[in-house]
Order: structure tokens, then C-alpha cells, then sequence
């Protein structure tokens, strides 16, 4: 491989919220959704570049940066964007608050597939809307969408919007064309507007494809708004830059203007060299990285297989995050997240961060050198064993 994933960086006291939230030194965080990688080589390159030019004033975002999303787009996901089309933002996250501003008004309803990103519940509540929830249904351990519950949501006369993750976060599903367009179809039966957060796009194991949502009819582009950054795949998020993506006229124009009313129209210097180095030169890092996060996928399946079998990993098909059923062992995802951080000094995500439908289950950041997944691994098998000893075994992934 012609890039070195293995070595471990040292990242407590460097000012890393996943590192240096918690004041336990001997903790090891496997939580938060940033990899423990360094970036694309080419990234690094273009931003020591920027650095020596010594400047950081007002940003202008060049010709460059527009070209770079609009090949990316159509090179990796055969999404024709239009430079009008896209907004840039300082990230997904106050993307997705903007626009439930511009869509809605208090008391209007958001519809929600549960277990899901946990912003998305802090986005609804800032906007005083309603979260309608629409949870996933679990078929032999693979997450699906209820799209019976789906009709009855999108049918409440207060319902405006639809939040998809796409792919889901935690679940771990890349969502075919075939359940997209069905999705698609309900809401735009029920006059609901598609707000499509793909930020792990670029994260897809062998085997799948991701389908932006907008390209599977002219309809759905027309009434659809998709968000993305290269944040995730290349782990940039503290440069803080984001797009928007918004094919009709008038709701760019009311995006737009809600971005400015929120004060996230404006980015750094860094994320757009970032951005332009990333989908111009990062694209054989970015494959070779992928490559290694299915591995570790794999290594972390058959550990669970040979020492926790009672624990039951959902089958992954994209981002880096592990969902991880441990209903099995009787403790409820603070119990076990309590005693992972008080017994083995691991840090991971309780499944309730994610909605109720989550209670049970763990998420597990496997983004990280071999050598410190084996250390978690580790740690989760001797803070979980005894319990696991005495549940029902279960199949795993």
C-alpha cells in the first residue's frame, strides 16, 4: 500500500475534542466521528503551501474550488452539478439548521429514520419543530425502511421535511436506488422536501455504491436539497467548510438568504485548499483508505464472532462507524458505556445519543491504526466478556 495507515499519531494534548474531552489519561476514544489518521498527503502538501504565503484574510472562493466539487460529483457519483448550484458553507451541521429555517416554521413537523445522526435532533429542536419519527426496522440484523410508517409520517398535514441520511448514520446502510426512488416517491406524493445529508458518501465498502438521492429523477433534483463536505472522508472537519447543493431557483434563493441570517456564508482560506487538493489529488488516498477501513470492518467482525459472540455487529456497508447490538447482555447503552469507560477506559457512543431506538446498542469508531483498534478490541472484550459469557449467543456479521 503506498500509504502508511498503520503508524499511530499521537493526538491527546493537540487540542482534539475526541482525544481531549475527557480527563481520564489511560481513556481510549473510539466515539466521536473523526478518524485517527493524518489527511490526504496532497492536502498537507497544498496547505503547508498556503501556510507560507502567511495571509489568511478574507477568503475568496476561486473558480478552482467550484470545478474541483463540480469533476468530483461527476466523476465519483455521475451527479452533473451546475456551478449555480452550489453554496458553500462552514459545514454541514448549520447547512441542515439554515435550511429547516428556510423550509419551515415552528411547530411544522421533520421526519426522522431512527436510530440517526444526533444533530439532526438538536437541529429540529433549535427550530422548534416536531421530530416525526420513522425507525428503521431490523430484518435478520440489516436495518430497512418502514415504508408503511413512512406514508403515515409524510401524510401528517404538519409535515414539511424529510432528513435523510444517505448513507445512514449509525446503521451503516448505503440505500439502494430502488428504496430511494420509493422514498422519494411518498414524499413527493405528500408535498415533504428531501434534505439529503451524504457527508459519508465517500466512505462505501467494496461492494456497494452510493446513490445521491437528487439524481434519480428530475423531479427529486427539482425538490431536494443535498448536503456534503469532504470533512469525513478526508478527516478535515475542523476546516470547517461544506456545500449545499440546491437545483430549484427559488429555494436556493430562500437557502441562501437563511445561511446569511444564521452567519455561515462565510469559509476559511484552509477548507477551500483543502477542498480543491482533495477531490483533485486525493482521490488514490482516499480508495486506499477506504480499503483499509474495511479491513479493520472485518477484523472487528471476527473478534466479535470468536470472543463476544453474544454481541452482534450490524452488517456495514459504509462510513467507519460500527453498530453494535448488545441487547443481548440486559444493560442499557449508558450501563454499558459506563462500564466500558470505568472498566476498560474506552470511550464510545451509547446507542440512545441516536434516539431511543437505539437503547442497547453501542457505536464504535474503527477509523484508527491497526494497532489501536487491536488495544480497543481489547479493552471491549475484557470489560464485556463476563457478561457475554453468560448471554445467548447470537450470529454475527
Amino acid at each position: 500500500m503506498r500509504y502508511d495507515f498503520d503508524t499511530v499519531v499521537q493526538r491527546r494534548g493537540t487540542g482534539a475534542t475526541k482525544w481531549d474531552a475527557s480527563a481520564d489519561p489511560a481513556s481510549l476514544p473510539m466515539w466521536v466521528a473523526d478518524m485517527d489518521f493524518p489527511t490526504a498527503p496532497a492536502i498537507i502538501e497544498a496547505l503547508a503551501e498556503r501556510v507560507r504565503h502567511g495571509i489568511f484574510g478574507y477568503t475568496h472562493v476561486p473558480d478552482a474550488y467550484y470545478d474541483a466539487v463540480i469533476h468530483w460529483f461527476a466523476r465519483r457519483y455521475a451527479f452533473p452539478l451546475q456551478r449555480e448550484w452550489l453554496l458553500y458553507t462552514s459545514g454541514v451541521v448549520p447547512a441542515i439548521s439554515a435550511i429547516l429555517r428556510a423550509l419551515t416554521q415552528p411547530g411544522d413537523g421533520v421526519i426522522l429514520q431512527t436510530p440517526v445522526y444526533n444533530c439532526f435532533f438538536s437541529s429540529i429542536r433549535n427550530l422548534q419543530c416536531r421530530a416525526l419519527a420513522n425507525p428503521l426496522r431490523e430484518v435478520d440484523g440489516r436495518f430497512e425502511i418502514d415504508f408503511e410508517d413512512l406514508e403515515r409520517q409524510a401524510a401528517d398535514p404538519s409535515a414539511r421535511v424529510l432528513l435523510l441520511c444517505n448513507p445512514h448514520n449509525p446503521v451503516g446502510r448505503c440505500w439502494t436506488a430502488a428504496e430511494l426512488r420509493r422514498l422519494g416517491e411518498i414524499c413527493l406524493r405528500h408535498d415533504v422536501t428531501v434534505v439529503s445529508d451524504e457527508i459519508h458518501c465517500d466512505l462505501i465498502h467494496p461492494g456497494f455504491r452510493h446513490q445521491p438521492f437528487a439524481t434519480l429523477a428530475p423531479e427529486f433534483l427539482a425538490r431536494s436539497i443535498t448536503c456534503h463536505a469532504p470533512s469525513k472522508a478526508f478527516n478535515i472537519a475542523g476546516l470547517q467548510i461544506a456545500n449545499v447543493i440546491v437545483h430549484d431557483v427559488d429555494l436556493r434563493a430562500r437557502i441562501d438568504r437563511a445561511l446569511n441570517i444564521h452567519e455561515v456564508c462565510d469559509v476559511n482560506p484552509f477548507g477551500v485548499t483543502a477542498t480543491i487538493a482533495a477531490y483533485t489529488a486525493g482521490e488514490d488516498w482516499l480508495d486506499a483508505l477506504r480499503l483499509y477501513l474495511f479491513s479493520n470492518y472485518k477484523a472487528v467482525a471476527r473478534e466479535l464472532a470468536r470472543h463476544l459472540p453474544a454481541l452482534k455487529l450490524t452488517p456495514q456497508e459504509a462510513t467507519y462507524l460500527a453498530w453494535i447490538d448488545c441487547r443481548a447482555l440486559g444493560l442499557s447503552s449508558a450501563e454499558l458505556t459506563a462500564r466500558l469507560a470505568e472498566d476498560a477506559h474506552l470511550l464510545v457512543s451509547p446507542g440512545t445519543l441516536y434516539g431511543e431506538d437505539g437503547e442497547g446498542f453501542i457505536r464504535l469508531n474503527l477509523a484508527c491504526p491497526r494497532a489501536t483498534l487491536k488495544d480497543g478490541l481489547s479493552r471491549l472484550r475484557s470489560a464485556l466478556a463476563p457478561l457475554a459469557a453468560a448471554a445467548p449467543s447470537v450470529t454475527t456479521a
